[in-house]
């Protein structure tokens, strides 16, 4: 590659349940491409039904890459996945192919593409024990308003509920001095190596994905998530998955508090939610091309639609 040739990167990108994976696939098939996800759950080895791994037959042949490598309890940073993702990118690219990152964790895609710059300083592993327990015995709302007192900008910008981000935000401004807002616009300034494309998936009505949501769940609980969330819960290894959906909400039923249909609507519920503040943090992007769907839509159909907009791009 020469020194001021960028590689292309295509990717897809959108709320849970709304087609990702298997149009990442297609595309792969269509233009001899390989899979790097950009989920920062699926990466945990055992957290395979409420993450929505792909299964070999949805793989179909295709090479993914950065799925269930990691052990849970092992922490895992947007900083690490830029490294290994970038690692894997280069290694596709050399091998001619064409990496499409295919994911629903919008800080890893913006951060990767954007080629955001993460400063080894900030990785403060007491610092974020302690930040994690105070959320734990206060509340995540008490958590949110220490960082609001020392960076409001970055506080209107992250949810509350957003522990994991609520607390490296914290981590840097009290580990380097420096406001995260302040940090993160400066570690922008580097210029990417990727050519890239983003592709995002929606649905013209909020009803049709609230729809596949729900049976992607019930897909789930027939396929045995109840059995795999009791494995994570009684070895004791909820503290990672805690934060995939489906597995903290079946916590009750376990523990003999609450009827199993009613922890399967709230897995519905929240699932639901973290989809709208997924379409939030996409929508914030300008550079995405939309696909809006229906709910007649197949796979071929999808396909045909993003190759007009790869198309009409001139990209690839």
């Amino acid at each position: 590659m020469a020194a001021n040739e960028k590689i292309p990167v295509l990717a897809v990108v959108g709320p849970t349940a709304s087609g990702k994976t298997a149009l990442g696939v297609s595309l792969a098939e269509y233009y001899g491409g390989e899979v790097v996800s950009a989920d920062s759950m699926q990466i945990y080895k055992g957290m395979s039904i409420a993450t929505a791994k792909p299964t070999k037959e949805e793989m179909r042949g295709v090479p993914h890459h950065l799925i269930d490598f990691l052990d849970m309890g092992e922490s895992f940073s947007v900083a690490d996945y830029i490294r290994l993702a970038g690692d894997t990118i280069c290694d596709i690219h050399r091998r001619e192919m064409i990496p499409i990152i295919v994911g629903g964790t919008g800080l890893y895609v913006s951060s990767l593409l954007d080629n955001v710059q993460f400063s080894k300083s900030c990785a403060n592993p007491a610092l974020r024990d302690e930040l994690v327990s105070y959320a734990n015995e206060n509340g995540a709302q008490a958590l949110h308003a220490r960082l609001e007192a020392i960076d409001p900008d970055a506080a209107e910008s992250i949810h509350p509920n957003n522990i994991i981000r609520v607390v490296r935000a914290l981590e840097v401004c009290i580990d380097t001095g420096e406001q995260f807002s302040k940090h993160k616009a400066n570690s922008r300034m580097a210029e990417t190596p990727y050519d890239s494309m983003i592709i995002g998936l929606d649905y013209a009505s909020r009803y049709d994905l609230y729809d596949r949501i729900n049976m992607r769940v019930d897909k789930m609980i027939d396929m045995g998530l109840v059995e795999e969330a009791f494995d994570i819960w009684v070895h004791g290894r909820l503290k990672t998955a805690s934060n995939a959906i489906g597995y903290k909400e079946l916590v009750p039923y376990f523990e003999g508090s609450k009827e199993l249909d009613a922890c399967i609507n709230e897995i519905k519920l929240q699932t639901r939610h973290y989809a709208k503040r997924q379409l939030t943090w996409f929508r914030k992007n300008k550079h995405i091309s939309w696909i809006i769907l229906d709910k007649t839509d197949n796979l071929k159909k999808i396909q045909e639609k993003c190759l007009k907009v790869i198309a009409k791009n001139k990209f690839l």
